[in-house]
């Protein structure tokens, strides 16, 4: 896909030049001190007891929380990329130049969501030093499933990110947008803790998001112990999911291009 290679292309040379060092160190920062503070908080706290919601015991509970942290702010990068894409060319007053080129929407996100993905693989692996620092080994059941869920994830997190860029871009506002999302997918999703946690109506509504069951199959990989044919039905509802929210997305990404257009003009 030339526009998808050329976006990710522009995208890095303009954060190669632009962005100072401290914006990686910021964007992993959060991941770090959640992990840092689970391990306080298990030793000053919980003094040296878990619950057995986390599996066997210690080593499971902080590789369970140094996971979902990192997959957490994971995925608060790519939305920050891939759903800010349009809106950011909106600000710049570029969006109207955007929408009359012979340029397809879907390559071009594609293209930022590449350049994320690959931007932050490199930054978070930094968090190596945090948990060999802490003592902290993540156990890898099924590497297979592992990749699978890592790679279910990054979809999952496209396809929220096309309907929410539209929703920005329409609305002409992006940070109550964002925020609210991080909030939800944190609270619901099952990053840094069980989702038998929440009451039953929060656990349904979990069930309607792709990011619940691709966190299902990197949990279940990596600290839960099971292997790639247990974890295939989560997968496949991953899979149908995702499907379902990029379509909507697409299909309303015009009517939001429209109304941004209205509004500018």
């Amino acid at each position: 896909m030339p526009t998808a290679r050329a976006t990710a292309w522009r995208t890095w040379q303009m954060t190669r030049r632009a962005y100072p060092w401290t914006y990686a160190v910021g964007t992993v920062l959060p991941a770090a001190l959640t992990i840092s503070l689970a391990y306080l908080g298990f030793h000053a706290i919980g003094d040296g007891e878990v619950g057995d919601d986390f599996g066997t015991g210690a080593a499971s509970y902080l590789a369970y929380i140094a996971v979902g942290a990192t997959a957490f702010q994971f995925a608060v990068r790519l939305i920050l990329w891939s759903a800010k894409a349009l809106i950011t060319e909106q600000r710049q007053g570029t969006l109207a130049a955007l929408l009359i080129a012979p340029a397809g929407r879907l390559p071009y996100l594609l293209g930022f969501t590449a350049f994320a993905v690959l931007s932050s693989l490199v930054e978070f692996l930094t968090l190596g030093v945090v948990l060999a620092l802490l003592g902290i080994a993540v156990p890898v059941a099924s590497p297979l499933g592992a990749l699978a869920g890592a790679l279910a994830l990054v979809c999952a997190v496209f396809a929220l990110s096309v309907g929410l860029g539209g929703l920005m871009i329409a609305a002409g506002e992006a940070h109550i947008s964002q925020n609210t999302v991080f909030i939800v997918l944190g609270l619901l999703c099952g990053f840094t803790f069980p989702r038998d946690y929440l009451p039953a109506p929060a656990q349904w509504l979990a069930e309607a998001l792709p990011t619940t069951a691709a966190m299902d199959v990197l949990h279940g990989s990596l600290t839960g112990g099971h292997s790639f044919a247990e974890l295939a039905p989560r997968l496949a509802v991953c899979a149908a999911l995702t499907a379902v929210y990029l379509l909507l997305g697409l299909a309303y990404l015009p009517r939001a291009e429209a109304r941004a257009v209205e509004r500018t003009y």
